[in-house]
């Protein structure tokens, strides 16, 4: 009986081996992210392209972008600390509500074969949002805030 708890010891020292690693990788792509986007905003601004609808779009894809790792990484350390699983929940749908406006900033309608296409994402977009929407409502309330 004493092996068989050794190897779930060791098992769970890999695991959280892991979770460490993967989250200095995220602190990694952050900080690589956020040097790539500061060096796109100069960029754009010595080009004039600042103000360009196309630019500030591509920009806020990138923040957003970094967000999301951001939540990753909070997941990690939440999982990892063992936080609550509640909170851990909120954070992976915080991840989920910024990946979502993400793609709703993202969202052209070129990019569908049809206009059935189009509307079908949209309307998908809008149901995965508004679903993500109640769930963080009924995470606040279970925990009286």
């Amino acid at each position: 009986m004493n092996s068989l708890s050794d190897a779930i010891d060791l098992s769970e020292r890999f695991i959280r081996g892991i979770e460490v690693i993967v989250a200095y990788l995220l602190v990694i792509l952050f900080a690589a992210g956020a040097v790539d986007i500061g060096i796109g905003i100069i960029q754009l601004f010595l080009t004039g392209r600042i103000l360009q609808p196309d630019s500030v779009i591509m920009l806020l894809d990138h923040v957003l972008l970094l967000l999301i790792i951001v939540e990753l990484h909070q997941t990690i350390i939440a999982y990892s600390g063992g936080a609550d699983r509640i909170e851990i929940v909120t954070t992976v749908v915080y991840a989920g509500v910024i990946a979502m406006v993400r793609k709703t900033i993202l969202f052209r309608t070129s990019d569908y074969p049809g206009l059935i296409a189009a509307l079908t994402a949209a309307g998908s977009y809008t149901l995965i949002l508004v679903g993500l929407a109640v769930i963080l409502l009924v995470l606040y309330r279970s925990r009286g805030t």
